[in-house]
């Protein structure tokens, strides 16, 4: 608002009376003598009060007040405004007082302010405003203003604020007192009269009826209306009461009405606090209003809770997420990054600072891209720009794979998010393509050997359809190819079978097994078909883990056949066998008689009793008697061996002293070396101790090596028995320097009735092969560098075969 012809005097007046006093101090200052200059001085003076007293008077006259802050007062420490100079005719200080009830300052300055900073203004451009705003950006800036502020009771007042170099001045007036009409004011009070007059109690009655707690606060933070519902919040029992004592919901809505004041703008803040004695969420709405602020609470407690219940779905939901193997990424409508899981930071190698700065979508891929992650694309922006238009037009789930430089083969997944924006699933199926590709062979390898098979192989499901057959299946029971493709019922195929194999109950068994769910008809099962054409089948039945059968048909009729000639054979071979013991034992048992004829004689002219015989004689007694007891021996062999060959012979086991036994038999056959000039000792390494064995048959198993030995040994030479034993068993072995045994002879030389000179039946070694084995143990031969033969026999120290004696416990003892 311009300065009024009012005014200009004031102005004119202040201004003289400051440049008379200058020019008195330069007087002063400059005059020639100090009695001169005190006289001007006084002169001066009188001359200024005089003019002071008129200005005053003439401020004193001006319809209004006048503000002025000096020097430093514009530049406050605080929010608080600092206390102006006022001026002005009492009359117009005492009707802008009337606006200050509220005020609690005893300063009158002070009170204007107060009472007038926070009331309903309008500048000159139409805008709402209050006095405190325009006051903080006169002194903040300097900038001036005009307002027009409505007052209580329909009055009207004027503010004019400006500076004059370090001063702020403010110029109030009451209009209504000059009788001066502000239009848009007037027009705005009055259409809002009008609305009220409709119906004058609506308002009050609304807000004394509404739920929630309503009040309002003076300029200076004062309640000076509350409702119903606020009376019941604060348990203020009645209006009087709370508004008496100021009782406040919370000391934090008294902050926010204040500083709503303060800086003339809505506040909306949701907090807890304890309401009717229990703790509730509630949101505080504040907001200017001519005079001071409004307020009104709402109890959002319900909204809290399901937001903090929502909020506690999505950590669930997030921390479900970063446990999840594949990468997850979702973009908000912004297109910037919301969310991330653990494994699309690993899968991409990407910074935890670059993620957390929410890149957009764009810029993700162009990073990825940077770091040649992405799959190559001839023309990247196009396919970038592909990219980001799923963010515009995109109809449920849009899948595709991305083949990566690092050999990885992704699978990408893009569905809208139900929150707005992208939702992305990045999966590594480079193992699932791999595994994918061995399948396919896997399965052609195994169509192909199903193919080659010579069994004819078929596989139906549970719900009895054909699902699997090979071409020996079509062969065998003379199928069109045709039909089975085309995955037909079980009965189907069993109508073109029936011709060659015509027992339904059979059929019908098997389609039980196929069809029944039931654990006991999921069993394996085998049988047999005779067919019409003569042939006969075998087949199986067989349950698979997927819930099919296998049913497999081979053709055994050759095999059948060749069964029966080998039947045959086997009993003829058995019956042969039987022949061939009964003619052994009974010609054995027919020789030994004569034998012993043989043999008594021979003794009885050994003896000389019927006279003496010559040397002649003599000579021809001693090789009967010899060659009687070499044929006994024999004899005695071939039973044991016929025995054996019967599977009649069993083991006296027994404690074996083997050393005494190895001793014992060396004994048994040192004279007959000796009149070979043979040289036999024994090479015992350690502690035997005491084995369980067949005694007679070990010392067999002795006597027939070192006579095999002696046999094949020179005059000169040497045979060495030697035993020890290692752990759980013992080695016994023969060893000669004669002429050894050639490879092709070995071979055979344990076999029965096979010689190793062709001279004899050979059963020497045969016997010993047998008795060895009888005793659980193995025999081998070797030859000896230099000439000669070694043969060395396994025995465990306790026998492992069936005996037929009772098992006596084995005494271990020192060995003699």
């Amino acid at each position: 608002m311009a300065i009024t012809a009012d005014q200009v005097p004031i102005i004119m007046s202040a201004g003289a009376t400051a440049l008379g006093l200058a020019a008195l101090l330069w007087a002063l200052r400059v005059s020639d003598g100090a009695r001169g200059a005190a006289r001007k001085y006084k002169d001066r003076s009188s001359d200024l009060e005089t003019l002071l007293a008129e200005h005053r008077s003439i401020l004193g006259a001006h319809p209004g007040v006048i503000l002025v802050w000096q020097g430093d007062a514009l530049e406050p420490d605080s929010e608080e405004m600092t206390p102006p100079e006022l001026y002005g005719s009492p009359v117009a200080l005492a009707g802008l007082l009337s606006f200050t009830d509220d005020a609690i300052s005893p300063d009158p300055a002070v009170r204007i302010i107060e009472g007038l900073a926070d009331l309903e203004a309008r500048d000159s451009s139409g805008q709402d405003t209050t006095l405190r705003i325009r006051l903080r950006e006169l002194r903040d800036t300097g900038q001036a203003f005009s307002l027009t502020i409505i007052g209580p009771s329909g009055r009207f007042l004027e503010a004019d604020g400006r500076t004059a170099g370090a001063r702020a001045v403010v110029w109030v007036t009451d209009t209504t007192i000059k009788g001066l009409e502000e239009s848009s004011a007037r027009g705005k009070l009055e259409e809002a009269r009008q609305v009220i007059a409709r119906d004058p109690t609506a308002f009050l009655d609304m807000l004394g009826k509404a739920p929630f707690p309503a009040w309002r606060v003076s300029g200076m933070g004062k309640l000076q209306w509350v409702n119903p519902s606020y009376i019941e919040a604060v348990d203020g029992v009645n209006l009087d009461r709370v508004l008496d004592r100021q009782l406040m919901l919370d000391q934090a809505s008294a902050d926010q009405a204040r500083k709503t004041i303060s800086e003339g703008a809505d506040i909306d803040d949701t907090r807890h606090m304890v309401v009717n004695g229990e703790r509730r969420a509630m949101r505080v709405l504040t907001f200017p209003l001519s005079g001071g602020a409004g307020a009104m609470a709402f109890d959002v407690t319900a909204q809290e809770n399901a937001r903090e219940e929502l909020n506690r779905h999505v950590r669930a939901h997030d921390e479900t997420l970063n446990h999840v193997a594949d990468a997850v990424a979702i973009f908000g409508a912004d297109r910037k990054l919301t969310f991330y899981n653990k494994a699309f930071r690993d899968m991409w190698d990407l910074d935890e600072s670059f993620l957390l700065d929410r890149p957009n979508h764009g810029q993700l891929l162009d990073r990825l891209r940077e770091r040649r992650k992405l799959p190559a694309r001839t023309n990247y922006a196009e396919w970038r720009a592909e990219e980001l238009s799923y963010y515009l037009d995109i109809d449920g789930v849009k899948e595709d794979t991305w083949s990566l430089p690092d050999d990885r083969t992704l699978s990408v997944t893009r569905q809208r998010h139900p929150m707005g924006g992208l939702l992305l699933l990045f999966k590594d199926i480079t193992g699932e393509l791999d595994l994918q590709t061995k399948f396919n062979a896997i399965v052609k390898t195994q169509a192909s050997t199903l193919d080659n098979l010579h069994e004819a192989v078929v596989v139906f499901g549970g719900d009895g359809r054909l699902k699997l057959f090979n071409k020996a299946f079509e062969r065998l029971w003379s199928l069109d190819h045709d039909t089975l493709k085309d995955h037909p019922d079980y009965s189907a195929v069993i109508e073109d079978c029936v011709p060659l194999f015509h027992d339904l109950d059979v059929w019908d068994a098997i389609k039980g097994h196929i069809t029944d769910p039931s654990a006991r008809a999921r069993q394996s099962t085998t049988g047999e078909m005779r067919r019409s054409d003569g042939s006969i089948l075998t087949y199986l039945t067989h349950p698979l883990p997927d819930g099919n059968t296998l049913v497999a048909f081979a053709d055994v009729t050759a095999t059948r056949r060749v069964e029966s000639a080998l039947r045959d054979r086997a009993e003829a071979f058995e019956a042969a066998d039987r022949l061939k013991t009964e003619f052994v034992r009974n010609v054995s048992y027919q020789l030994r008689s004569p034998l012993t004829v043989i043999f008594g004689y021979a003794e009885l002219l050994e003896t000389k009793r019927n006279g003496d015989l010559t040397e002649r004689q003599t000579d021809y007694v001693s090789a009967i008697l010899s060659a009687s007891d070499h044929l006994s021996k024999l004899i005695e062999n071939i039973l044991d061996l016929a025995m054996i060959e019967a599977g009649r012979m069993d083991l006296d086991v027994k404690d074996v002293d083997l050393r005494h036994v190895i001793e014992e038999s060396i004994d048994m056959v040192v004279s007959k070396a000796e009149d070979t000039q043979i040289a036999v000792r024994a090479d015992i390494k350690g502690k035997l101790g005491m084995i369980r064995a067949d005694e007679r048959r070990i010392r067999q198993v002795l006597f027939n090596l070192i006579s095999n030995s002696l046999r094949f040994t020179e005059s000169g030479g040497e045979i060495v028995v030697s035993s020890q034993r290692v752990g759980d068993m013992v080695t016994l072995s023969v060893r000669d320097n004669g002429r050894g045994l050639a490879a092709d002879k070995r071979a055979t030389s344990f076999d029965s009735f096979v010689s190793g000179d062709q001279r004899g039946a050979g059963l020497g070694l045969a016997l010993v092969k047998h008795f060895i084995d009888l005793h659980g143990g193995t025999v081998g031969m070797k030859p000896v560098e230099g000439g000669g033969l070694e043969v060395t026999c396994w025995l465990p120290v306790k026998v492992t075969k069936a005996v037929q004696n009772q098992e006596l416990l084995l005494t271990e003892s020192m060995p003699a």
